[in-house]
């Protein structure tokens, strides 16, 4: 009796290098032989025209170091499996057929049809999320974007203001709030704040709407306190400067408080939404940026250690005779763990059994960091199996917390 050896059925793959301006593309035979190698520009033209070239040559997979844009777009809705090839695996990969290492589009267009070619097993095809996740995604990272730019913007206007007007730059919590940036519209100088008394300075609170709970007596002591700034002429100049600062400051508040309005219409209509809001300590910002990073494509992560090795949670293991080494994991969606983690380091304050997990990840002697994705680690599980189930988190079900909310009650009594 004989037996026949499984061979992969022959088939015709192709690579495709992306750039801004054109993409160069390469197709293999079943046999690794160039069928065709050429370039499309990124246009409306390019686009058909590379889809076309593919269709006819046979091509059925293709491999690509990017999994969004119009290209990917383009090819989905040709029919096309798209395979993603991360650029630090094609970094590594080159050296796989020759050693030279030298980047080339052509080179690198070559070496993604090959590993399609050959390695097609260890590949997983392009699952996308539906179109009101990605829009959800691009709304979550646009709000974040501008908050770095208001950190930024805020740090700088502390710093001029530490210079040139110092007692307006501590005054109240945050120099980006409201009230500092109508504070600052209103006094600009030095000399303007010198008008102030505590009778002024409380009716002047008290025009622009002032909730907050310290006393304009103790502010104007305050502003009294604090080395005084410059004034006279050079002070109108550096005004200037003041005013620009505020200005962009208002502009941002503005546009992140009408993202987060976004995200709240978003949120009311998403099928996923009731899974994420479930969760201990988490409001709308929190919901919004672990749907919108984990996504609703269930076919993405087809196990829970998948999307806690994706979210960076999951510890890195090397070794190399007896030496084995547990490190962090560098290769990870850094959106995606920074979101499990925002809501992992969360979640210990409402939550006995992150709590306890936290507190045991301490106690070992991991610092906060450590501790925290320990816990995001654990949380992945559970998120996971809400996800791939669509149900919400439910503390009565969660056998490990009602396990520590029972021995709690016990010790208690």
């Amino acid at each position: 009796m004989s037996f026949t050896p499984a061979t992969t059925p022959a088939r015709v793959c192709a690579g495709l290098d992306w750039a801004k301006d054109d993409h160069a593309v390469c197709i293999l035979g079943p046999d690794g032989s160039v069928l065709d190698r050429f370039f499309v520009v990124h246009d409306a033209a390019g686009l058909k025209t590379l889809v076309r070239r593919l269709l006819k040559a046979g091509v059925d997979e293709l491999g690509i170091e990017r999994g969004d844009g119009p290209v990917v777009d383009a090819l989905l809705q040709a029919g096309l499996t798209v395979l993603v090839i991360a650029p630090g695996q094609v970094m590594n990969l080159r050296s796989r057929y020759g050693s030279a290492g030298n980047k080339d589009d052509r080179f690198d267009a070559y070496v993604l049809a090959d590993v399609v070619r050959t390695d097609r097993a260890r590949l997983r095809p392009l699952v996308r999320d539906s179109a009101a996740t990605t829009a959800m995604r691009t709304t979550v990272r646009a709000r974040r974007d501008l908050v770095k730019h208001r950190v930024a913007a805020a740090n700088q206007l502390r710093a001029h203001l530490q210079l040139v007007f110092p007692a307006a730059a501590s005054l109240f919590a945050a120099i980006d709030t409201a009230i500092s940036l109508s504070f600052l519209e209103r006094f600009t100088t030095q000399s303007q704040a010198d008008w102030l008394s505590p009778k002024r300075l409380g009716t002047w609170l008290s025009s622009v709407g002032y909730s907050g709970r310290t006393d304009p007596t103790i502010l104007h002591a305050k502003l009294l306190a604090t080395p005084r700034g410059t004034t006279g002429t050079d002070a109108d100049v550096h005004a200037a400067t003041t005013s620009a600062y505020v200005t962009l400051l208002r502009v941002l508040n503005t546009q992140i408080a009408v993202l987060e309005d976004n995200l709240t219409d978003q949120l009311k209509t998403h099928p996923d939404t009731h899974i994420y809001a479930s969760l201990p300590r988490v409001k709308t910002l929190r919901t919004a940026r672990l749907l919108a990073e984990i996504g609703d494509a269930r076919g993405k992560f087809p196990t829970a250690n998948s999307l806690a090795a994706l979210a960076g949670v999951a510890p890195s293991t090397r070794q190399s005779g007896k030496v084995k080494a547990v490190t962090f994991r560098w290769g990870c969606n850094k959106q995606l763990r920074d979101a499990l983690c925002d809501f992992a380091g969360g979640s210990r304050h409402d939550n006995a059994w992150a709590a306890d997990l936290y507190e045991r990840a301490i106690a070992r002697g991991h610092d906060h960091p450590h501790a925290v994705r320990i816990l995001g680690r654990a949380w992945a599980q559970v998120i996971w199996r809400c996800w791939h189930d669509n149900l919400s988190y439910d503390p009565a079900q969660h056998r490990a917390l009602q396990s520590i909310l029972a021995n709690t009650a016990n010790e208690a009594a």
